[in-house]
């Protein structure tokens, strides 16, 4: 086959050929450039480590040291040209580092590898994005304590199934999504616990005969301790993977949020009203106020779920140590991080500018026989029924009050009595929804006395 035929089978995206086809696979810095200011923090810290040991000189580290802040200011300032020649974001640093510091900087990649280098970098990159999703659940769990608070005591229907069940409040909803929330919280910082050993000084895969220091490089970068073996260092995503399965579980709690509140701002619902700063108009129907941002975040949940499966498919026949799929590594995780961001800050945003409408929460709470399983308890507790015939009665009694197009509070002591001849008038003190929700004062419970108590319990814990 000759080249021009080939040429043709890949198609005249390639124009040069198979040399401009292997540059544009094999190279990242389209994407890892986002990587630059933890490829410098690394590079700084082993260039010092280099010159404590007496690997290097210190009048290099000095030079090193300074021209990477040279290269670093260049890059946050837009004024850096990267090259798709050079591959990734090490080598153009690097290059360009030779171009302003000369000879010096050929010794700054003394005992390392890119496989070493590109693992702690990844690794630096992760733990930020680790530390941001953290600041971004606390900022919304306070968000959600603030309206737990507001509505601690605001009575509104508990659903199964998207039925009526019980009344619940709407302080107790709220803390419902701060306990999922707090989970996730409790993921990401387990993850970053986990995650926090530096790589830098496995080199390509099996250590260094130099006697450099890993301890040191470890402290410097803010890192626990090295990894201990160095096959492993450089051919572990874990931490990658870990990140992704927490994004994914929290992007999960944020699309049930989110489709609540698609719900609950409808016009059949109305429960709540959200702002205008997170709700877009019709282009032709002028009354519509639309949740986009509660469809968007619902929505995102996809892109942070594909991108999880797709580096468990990376790695999952992966020989050690370091192989190039790996490059496929950082695009999926910096997709996933960049909307999970979004989702929680916009997620945020919405909580604290919506404003839940207590009467229509107050009027639903009432409807639909949500007081039925406080009958039934009312049966045993005062008559002694057994459950099950207290199950059957009540059951009886709400299909008469359906019939009748009423509600069972409706319902007369007389039509009750003819069901059963032991119910008296003190059964209706259970039946008012207000009643309902303020027995229910066991742990976790909807009463607002424990729905302040679990707003106490969790203002402590993140303080």
């Amino acid at each position: 086959m000759t080249d021009s035929t080939s040429n043709q089978m890949w198609g005249g995206r390639f124009a040069a050929g198979p040399d401009a086809i292997m540059e544009a696979i094999n190279a990242s810095i389209g994407f890892d450039r986002r990587m630059a200011a933890q490829d410098i923090a690394g590079s700084r810290a082993h260039a010092a480590m280099l010159a404590a040991t007496g690997v290097i000189s210190d009048s290099d580290a000095e030079a090193i040291g300074k021209g990477l802040l040279t290269v670093l200011s260049e890059i946050e300032a837009g004024r850096f040209e990267f090259s798709t020649a050079l591959e990734d974001i090490h080598m153009n640093v690097e290059a360009r580092l030779k171009e302003i510091i000369g000879e010096a900087a050929g010794r700054l990649h003394t005992a390392r590898s890119r496989n070493d280098q590109v693992a702690t970098d990844f690794k630096l990159w992760v733990r930020d994005q680790l530390d941001a999703a953290d600041a971004g659940l606390v900022a919304l769990i306070r968000a959600l304590l603030a309206q737990a608070e507001a509505g601690a005591d605001w009575v509104m229907p508990g659903f199964t199934h998207l039925q009526t069940a019980q009344p619940v409040t709407w302080g107790h909803h709220m803390m419902a999504y701060v306990e999922m929330f707090g989970r996730d919280l409790s993921r990401i910082r387990d993850a970053r616990a986990r995650m926090n050993e530096c790589p830098l000084g496995a080199a390509a895969l099996a250590g260094t005969s130099f006697p450099i220091d890993r301890g040191m490089t470890a402290q410097a970068l803010g890192f626990d301790r090295p990894a201990a073996n160095s096959l492993d260092a450089v051919s572990d995503r874990d931490f990658a993977l870990e990140f992704l399965s927490a994004a994914s579980i929290c992007a999960m709690h944020l699309s049930r949020f989110a489709e609540e509140l698609v719900i609950w701002s409808s016009a059949q619902f109305r429960f709540v009203t959200l702002s205008d700063r997170f709700s877009t108009g019709s282009s032709i129907m002028p009354q519509k106020k639309n949740p986009d941002a509660a469809e968007l975040i619902r929505a995102k949940v996809g892109r942070i779920f594909g991108a999880n499966t797709a580096l468990m498919m990376v790695m999952k026949g992966l020989p050690l140590a370091y192989s190039k799929d790996m490059q496929e590594d950082k695009e999926q995780v910096f997709d996933a991080a960049d909307n999970l961001m979004l989702a929680l800050a916009a997620m945020e945003g919405m909580v604290r500018d919506m404003s839940g409408n207590r009467d229509a929460l107050a009027a639903a709470a009432g409807s639909g026989f949500s007081t039925a399983t406080d009958l039934a308890d009312w049966l045993v507790r005062v008559l002694g029924l057994p459950f099950r015939e207290a199950h059957h009665v009540t059951g009886t009694l709400v299909a008469l009050a359906e019939g009748k197009g009423c509600d069972l509070p409706d319902l007369d002591l007389a039509e009750m009595q003819e069901v059963h001849g032991g119910i008296t008038e003190d059964v209706f003190d259970v039946l008012g929804v207000e009643n309902s929700v303020n027995s229910r004062t066991s742990y976790g419970g909807t009463a607002p006395t424990q729905v302040r108590a679990q707003i106490v319990r969790w203002r402590e814990q993140l303080a």
